[in-house]
């Protein structure tokens, strides 16, 4: 039997427990400084896509593809996060409208990078951390790391 399995008859024994002793009876209790690992944790699917996207390495630009082994740069995003379980729109523009709006500092691997000219966005890529995505540039290019180039970036987390 499981010390949660105690829980209940502890209390009708002890009448009243301390919270602190409940939750380390019940198995939940945090060390200090966990919330915050557990907080820059990366949830499975966005590191499953970046996983997929790094994959890709090497594969060729083409615009409309969407893989499995040519892409732009919608098409490798869709296509990273579509093996991760999740679903994206086709353009660059309708997946920074579905996904979660966050701040530079708030970003973590996986989540999208949104790059910006006025009010539209005309490329992404997939943190990968260290200021760097993973992207399909353009014509006559491949899937690549690439360090981010311009301050007129969105980030975008996928629900």
């Amino acid at each position: 039997m499981t010390a949660q399995n105690h829980v209940p008859s502890l209390l009708s024994r002890a009448g009243t427990v301390p919270a602190l002793a409940l939750t380390a009876l019940a198995g939940t209790m945090l060390l200090p400084g966990a919330v915050s690992e557990a907080r820059a944790a990366t949830p499975g699917h966005a590191a499953e896509a970046l996983s997929v996207a790094a994959s890709k390495k090497g594969s060729p630009y083409k615009y409309g593809a969407a893989g499995p082994s040519r892409f732009d740069c919608s098409g490798l995003t869709l296509y990273s996060y579509k093996k991760a379980g999740k679903t994206l729109p086709r353009t660059a523009q309708q997946q920074y409208n579905k996904t979660r709006h966050l701040s530079a500092a708030d970003r973590r691997k996986g989540d999208l990078v949104f790059f910006r000219s006025g009010g539209s966005v005309y490329h992404v890529g997939i943190y990968a951390g260290n200021h760097k995505i993973w992207h399909s540039p353009k014509a006559g290019s491949v899937v690549k790391l690439e360090r981010i180039w311009s301050k007129s970036v969105s980030y975008g987390r996928v629900r």
